[in-house]
């Protein structure tokens, strides 16, 4: 089975994940998609990331009911930072009777030669990109391992989730029904300046 990886912090998780995550799975030759909660990113700050295991459940709501998106939490059973590299690896002897191939955005292929052995990635490994504004030009869009896709693009991140959910406005509809109750339950982003 050909699975593709977003990973991400999901922070919250947001419908603009989950497009991403279902035109992958649905308009391109692999045949699942996992999202990879992490549980930090080597190359951002630590921030106002909220519990993983919190993450980790939003992400798990969010994808519940659907038959090619599943929810993987490799990367809290490894050592830290989350290395894609190690992740892979480890995936690789875990799973080998599975095909591994990346998901990212072309803003992530932009930064690709800052990744830890980003040429054994590009060298073993497919990747999927989705476009973002203002990266259409990435040094490897080119390359043979490298797929552009035309996944719909939306201006919709976790930041601005969580900035409009400490100003106490209305973020239905850019997160699932169910990840905005459990957020509301435990007042996960109440406390945000």
């Amino acid at each position: 089975m050909k699975i593709g990886l977003l990973f991400g912090s999901f922070n919250p998780i947001h419908i603009g994940h989950l497009i991403i995550a279902n035109y992958m799975a649905n308009y391109t030759d692999l045949d699942k998609v996992w999202l990879v909660v992490s549980p930090q990113n080597p190359l951002k700050k630590y921030g106002d990331l909220i519990n993983t295991y919190d993450r980790l459940e939003m992400a798990k709501l969010a994808t519940d009911n659907s038959r090619n998106l599943a929810v993987s939490d490799v990367e809290l059973k490894l050592p830290q930072p989350s290395y894609t590299i190690d992740t892979l690896t480890h995936l690789n002897e875990k799973y080998p009777e599975h095909e591994f191939a990346l998901i990212m955005g072309s803003d992530n292929l932009v930064s690709l030669p800052k990744w830890k052995n980003f040429k054994l990635i590009l060298r073993d490994y497919r990747i999927y990109v989705y476009p973002r504004p203002g990266y259409e030009n990435a040094e490897y869009a080119s390359h043979p391992s490298v797929t552009i896709t035309m996944t719909p693009q939306m201006e919709l991140s976790a930041t601005f989730i969580r900035k409009s959910l400490s100003e106490k406005k209305d973020v239905r509809y850019f997160v699932p029904d169910p990840v905005l109750e459990f957020i509301e339950s435990k007042n996960l982003y109440g406390k945000i300046k």
